[in-house]
């Protein structure tokens, strides 16, 4: 004799979040024996269909699970399966059945059922651990999209890259074309510009923000290992290969590889990176096995590459290769008033996260650093910002709190026995360099006619190039 069991839950009266799971069972003292075990978790949803014909007038609702019962009176267990993962592809199934024939089994798992579980005494135990199962991996997957979305806003670029400037806006210009295709990047700038974070910014307001963002220093790779990072290696391939490894070629596959510092590659690596990129293929170190990638790269330096081709340091194929959109990220003293903007974003942040009253920047304070020339860009400003809101007592930040190290151009110029014509040479071309060769800016700076420099220009007393920056029409 069977005994009815009340089911306790008023069907999807919880809350919206809930696990939804729906039983479809002809039995019902077997329905409602399952329905009150999975009701016991109170953030289940429970609801009972007696068909495949009751079942389909509620899938719009997507639940999480079905349990099916495989021998139900109007359907073929397959065919309700197959219907199911038609209308709603997300929904886990779970079969049940008094069959245990291994056949039936293999063939629903294939046709994508998420479990087979037979009917006899452990088939209560085995449906909450196959549903709790699932709700833990469905919780893990929420988390990890709620994570993608943070990182996607963190790298929303209008705000995680600080400025105003004009130098900076036509940066912002370059990341929305970038964005809105697959095209290589190349990025340029003086250490400390900030490429990486450029780099990511692309990424992550992409089409492939949901795929991987695999960083390399090519610098920092000795070149008999480059190989092996990039495209991997198999097991006993060279000594120490003590598994097969996965190279970053693999672990960015559909997502972004970003290769920094790619004008430290030496020229055998620079070879057998250009075929890859050619072919849209590697072979792990050891292998002959042929992996096709889908991945889109993006490159930084802060060297000249096209004066790296000319000294015949960098392939001249590989650097056209690697082109694509340039990207030239300005130096902070080019930057005008982002300098105090960027003071300001970075202040706020270490107070924040060091629970310190915010503070301010005196108007002299400001001055100083206007005035500096920051040879290391913005990670020597967040630096210096840093250290002055721990050393600032008050809530102002005053001059003497901005450890900036001056450099002493006149020291560091002197040459032994030099004369003042060859002193004048040294120091005006340190200040082409400093200001990417505009000659009006260095005459402005040391007071001296730009006829001056011009002549010294032409007579080769000085010695100028276009940067990597002014070549590329793109980026005036």
């Amino acid at each position: 004799m069977r005994y009815k069991i009340e089911y306790p839950i008023s069907d999807f009266m919880k809350e919206p979040n809930s696990f939804k799971i729906f039983i479809v069972e002809d039995d019902l003292w077997y329905s409602s024996m399952l329905a009150y075990t999975l009701s016991l978790n109170s953030e289940y949803q429970v609801k009972k269909f007696e068909s495949a014909k009751d079942l389909f007038t509620s899938i719009h609702e997507k639940p999480n699970v079905i349990s099916l019962d495989y021998s139900l009176p109007d359907a073929r267990g397959e065919d309700v399966l197959e219907k199911i993962k038609a209308l709603s592809p997300d929904t886990k199934v779970i079969v049940l059945s008094a069959q245990q024939d291994v056949k039936v089994a293999i063939n629903l798992l294939k046709l994508g059922a998420f479990d087979y579980i037979v009917k006899d005494e452990d088939a209560q135990d085995r449906l909450w651990y196959s549903i709790q199962h699932l709700r833990e991996n469905a919780d893990l997957k929420k988390e990890i999209e709620s994570l993608k979305e943070e990182v996607v806003r963190k790298y929303d670029f209008s705000k995680t890259i600080i400025g105003n400037s004009v130098a900076i806006k036509r940066v912002f210009n370059l990341i929305e074309k970038a964005v809105k295709s697959n095209i290589t990047i190349s990025l340029t700038g003086e250490t400390g510009t900030g490429k990486e974070v450029v780099a990511k910014s692309i990424h992550y307001n992409s089409d492939r923000k949901n795929k991987p963002f695999v960083a390399i220093n090519v610098a920092a790779i000795p070149k008999d290992l480059l190989e092996s990072e990039l495209f991997g290696h198999e097991k006993g391939s060279f000594t120490g290969a003590v598994s097969r490894r996965l190279g970053k070629f693999e672990e960015a596959n559909k997502g972004t590889l970003f290769l920094d510092e790619i004008g430290e590659m030496d020229m055998n690596m620079q070879s057998k990176l250009l075929r890859s990129l050619q072919e849209r293929e590697i072979s792990r170190v050891g292998s002959n096995e042929v992996i096709k990638f889908d991945v889109r790269i993006i490159v930084a330096t802060h060297k000249n590459l096209i004066e790296e081709v000319k000294a015949g340091n960098f392939r001249e194929d590989l650097y056209y290769r690697l082109l694509g959109l340039p990207i030239h990220l300005p130096p902070l003293r080019e930057r005008e008033n982002d300098v105090l903007l960027i003071a300001k974003y970075y202040m706020e942040i270490f107070c924040k996260e060091n629970k310190i009253p915010l503070k301010v920047l005196t108007t002299d304070a400001k001055k100083k650093l206007m005035n500096h020339t920051f040879p290391g860009n913005i990670r020597e400003l967040k630096s210096i910002i840093e250290l002055a809101t721990v050393m600032a007592e008050d809530k102002e930040i005053l001059p003497e709190h901005l450890n900036i190290v001056v450099q002493n151009v006149m020291e560091s110029f002197a040459i032994k026995d030099a004369t003042l014509k060859e002193f004048n040479i040294k120091l005006i071309q340190y200040y082409l360099d400093l200001y990417n060769n505009d000659v009006l800016k260095v005459a402005k700076k040391l007071d001296v006619g730009k006829s001056t420099i011009y002549r010294m220009i032409q007579n080769k007393e000085l010695t100028t190039h276009k940067s990597y920056y002014q070549e590329h029409s793109v980026l005036n």
